[in-house]
C-alpha cells in the first residue's frame, strides 16, 4: 500500500496534515501522539514581528462548528526559527510553515527568512483571514493584488509554495487559476468563512472582533464543493480542508480532487484526531483493495 503523495515537489509519507492555526507550533500536541506519523505539520501563521491578535472573547462555539477571531496572534518569524523550529526538526515529518504579511514587503521578508531556515520543507502562504481588518483581505479577494503578492514571494523562495485561498470570494476557480499562474506550486482550501454570533440578552456580538471565521463540520459541504471546482480548473495539487472530523470526511475530499488533506477544528476536540483519520484511511484502502492513495484523487462520478 502506497500512502505517499507529492505536493508541489514536496513528498509526504501520507496525505494527512494538520491545519494551520489549530496545531500551535507542533510541540503543544507532541505529548498526545507521535508526530512522526503525520504526513506534515503545518504551524500557526507567522508574521515578520510578533502579534498579539484580537481582543477577547476570541472563540465562540456554534451549531456544528466554531467561530474564531484570534487575529493571527503569533511569536514572529525570528522567534519561531530560534525557539520552535529546533524541536520540530527532530521529527521525520514535513514541516510546512504558514506565513502572512500586512504588506507585500512583509510577505517577502518573512518568506526570505524562512527560505534560509534549516528544517523548513515548504511554505503555506496565507492570503485569507476573515478576522483581520478589511484592508488585509484584499490579498485574497482581489485577483490583481493576489497575483502581485504571490509573484513577489515566488521570486524570493525556492521552497515549495502552497497558497491558502480565501473562500470569501465569488469565483474560487478564478482565484485558483490566478494563484497558479502567479507561481503557486499547490493550493490549500478552504480557510474559514466569515461569520458572526450575537448574544440576544445583551444584543452585543459574542466576539470581541464582532466577526470571525467559521470552521468545523458546518462548512464541509462548501469546502468539498470548492475543492471539486478548483481541481477541475487547475493543474497543480490541492490540499483540502474544512470540517474534516473523520476518515470518511477526508476520503470525500480526496475523491473531490484533493491530493492531501489537513485536519483543523477536530484537533480541539480530539488532540489525536489526525492519527485516527489516517488509520481510517488505511482501513478504507484495505477494505476497497486500493494499492495507491493517489488512485482516489479526483475520482468523483458527477454523471
Amino acid at each position: 500500500m502506497n500512502l505517499e503523495v507529492t505536493i508541489g515537489g514536496l513528498k509526504l509519507k501520507n496525505p494527512v496534515m494538520t491545519a494551520s492555526g489549530t496545531f500551535g507550533y507542533g510541540e503543544e500536541y507532541a505529548e498526545f501522539f507521535d508526530l512522526n506519523r503525520l504526513g506534515g505539520v503545518v504551524v500557526k501563521g507567522l508574521s515578520l514581528l510578533p502579534k498579539e491578535g484580537n481582543p477577547p472573547p476570541r472563540v465562540v462555539e456554534t451549531a456544528a462548528g466554531m467561530l474564531n477571531a484570534i487575529g493571527l496572534q503569533n511569536i514572529g518569524v525570528e522567534n519561531f526559527i530560534r525557539e520552535k523550529l529546533p524541536f520540530l526538526k527532530q521529527f521525520d515529518t514535513s514541516i510546512i510553515v504558514n506565513f502572512f504579511g500586512d504588506s507585500i514587503r512583509e510577505y517577502t521578508e518573512v518568506a526570505e527568512r524562512l527560505n534560509s531556515a534549516d528544517g523548513v520543507h515548504a511554505l503555506e502562504m496565507n492570503i485569507s483571514c476573515p478576522n483581520k481588518q478589511a484592508g488585509w483581505c484584499i490579498f485574497g479577494t482581489d485577483p490583481k493584488v493576489t497575483r502581485e503578492v504571490i509573484r513577489a514571494v515566488r521570486n524570493v523562495t525556492a521552497l515549495p509554495l502552497i497558497v491558502k485561498l480565501s473562500p470569501n470570494v465569488t469565483d474560487i476557480a478564478l482565484m485558483a487559476k490566478v494563484a497558479e499562474d502567479a507561481g503557486a506550486d499547490a493550493l490549500s482550501l478552504i480557510n474559514t468563512i466569515t461569520g458572526m454570533a450575537i448574544d440576544i440578552k445583551t444584543r452585543k456580538p459574542k466576539l470581541g472582533n464582532i466577526t470571525g471565521g467559521l470552521s468545523g463540520p458546518a462548512i464541509k459541504p462548501i469546502a468539498v464543493r470548492m475543492v471539486y471546482e478548483v481541481y477541475r480548473a487547475i493543474k497543480i495539487p490541492v490540499v483540502g480542508m474544512g470540517g474534516i472530523m473523520s476518515a470518511e470526511d477526508a476520503i470525500e475530499f480526496l475523491i473531490a480532487g484533493a491530493t492531501a488533506v489537513a485536519v483543523g477544528t477536530a484537533n480541539f476536540i480530539r488532540p489525536a484526531a489526525a492519527i485516527g483519520i489516517l488509520d481510517g484511511i488505511i482501513e478504507y484502502m484495505e477494505r476497497e483493495k486500493l494499492e495507491d492513495i493517489g488512485s482516489l484523487t479526483g475520482t468523483v462520478d458527477a454523471g
